[in-house]
């Protein structure tokens, strides 16, 4: 409109006109959100991505040929809803994208390649994994050798006559009469879950596995080494001359204790898990020199149809006297393999082990678990029935009670 001189207000200046949205905003805004979920109805109609972009994993297992219907069957563990620590070694091999096709990929022996495909971008990655090993399910838990205590079910021997140390013994065939025998313990397993996976995954079933109180789902790591054919020992914590300096845990046995408490921290360890056919001291270099303190320890031991074995770690051990003056199942480890850690000292310890059951008839070697003595007694073990020895589990060593 035209400005009128005559009709303005004196003294002031005439006003710009304020510009004005030909379109109200919130209309605007309706229409931006009409138009994202018109885009978004649509995204979802037309692309076909049940996962919304989520990376997806495809596994490439290539089965054995010389095993016949082995295709199209998945190797695990079978245990499949146990924790990925408990069913081997996780480091894998990262490949990259690569330009080779997927058939042409060769993995390493004893390894297997998973490609991981990013949903959104398409890109490939293989990573190499080794091979879980089939497992076979554990013989269950007889029920007729558990007793309730006040910390949980821990072994007897049943109303029938049937012992623990019997009815979970690895079943395998009698060696030759004249064939040296060797047995393996294997400790301190359910503490470090990689090495106890490395365990499991690389020993033969014929190494007995002894495992802590204190390992961390030691039901589930028990049930897979028994579904692997070992058999399980149940490592005591007992007192060492340098305690408490030197502290196995808060369930030690104590010479300082009273008989009723040592018993009373023995039935706590025994009822962590089950399927065991003994037990074996943890450290108690004092303790298992102290007739008063570890008599009736193994003659509880005893009255439950376990085995006891000595781990061989201290020469002032009374455990043999006090096992054949009380007809208790008993093994004691002659040599103990990791006494110097070295794989030089490992090699010597072995080879002693296999000349003192050539000399013997029957020998037992202890160890405590770590990646060295693992790895080595694998290989030692490929190789051991080609020289003539036979390795058996520690129930076929023990010597046995005399018959009453």
């Amino acid at each position: 409109m035209a400005f009128d001189e005559l009709n303005a207000p004196l003294g002031q200046k005439p006003r710009k006109p304020r510009f004005v949205l030909p379109v109200a905003v919130p209309h605007l805004v309706a229409v931006a959100l009409g138009l994202f979920v018109t885009v978004y109805i649509g995204w979802a109609l037309l692309v076909r991505d049940p996962l919304g972009g989520e990376p997806i994993a495809v596994v490439s297992v290539r089965p054995d040929p010389t095993k016949a219907g082995s295709a199209g069957k998945t190797v695990g563990s079978g245990y499949p809803d146990a924790p990925p620590a408990a069913l081997g070694p996780q480091a894998g091999t990262l490949s990259g994208a690569g330009t080779a096709p997927d058939e042409q990929r060769k993995p390493a022996p004893g390894m297997q390649t998973i490609t991981i495909i990013d949903g959104s971008s398409g890109k490939r990655q293989h990573v190499e994994i080794p091979i879980a090993t089939e497992t076979q399910i554990p013989p269950p838990i007889d029920q007729r050798l558990l007793e309730p205590s006040r910390h949980g079910p821990i072994p007897r021997v049943a109303e029938n006559g049937s012992r623990p140390a019997e009815v979970y013994a690895r079943l395998a065939g009698v060696p030759d009469a004249d064939k040296p025998r060797v047995a393996i313990v294997i400790g301190g397993l359910g503490v470090s879950p990689t090495v106890t996976a490395e365990a499991l995954a690389k020993l033969p079933g014929t190494v007995t596995l002894a495992f802590s109180p204190y390992a961390q789902d030691a039901g589930r790591l028990v049930a897979r080494a028994r579904g692997n054919g070992h058999e399980v020992l149940l490592q005591i914590p007992m007192e060492p001359f340098d305690y408490p300096d030197n502290d196995p845990g808060p369930q030690t046995l104590l010479t300082s204790l009273l008989t009723e408490q040592n018993l009373d921290r023995l039935h706590w360890a025994m009822s962590r898990f089950q399927g065991y056919v003994g037990v074996v001291n943890h450290m108690g270099q004092r303790f298992t020199a102290t007739e008063r303190a570890l008599a009736p320890i193994l003659n509880e031991v005893g009255k439950r149809g376990l085995i006891y074995v000595d781990d061989g770690g201290s020469p002032r051990s009374l455990a043999g006297q006090i096992a054949g003056a009380n007809n208790l199942p008993f093994a004691k480890a002659e040599v103990v393999l990791d006494a110097t850690p070295t794989p030089a000292s490992i090699e010597r310890a072995l080879t002693r082990l296999e000349a003192l059951a050539r000399e013997r008839g029957v020998a037992v070697g202890f160890a405590m678990a770590a990646p060295a003595i693992i790895e080595r007694i694998a290989q030692w073990a490929k190789a051991a029935e080609a020289r003539g020895i036979a390795l058996v589990p520690i129930s076929a060593a023990a010597i046995k009670p005399k018959a009453s």
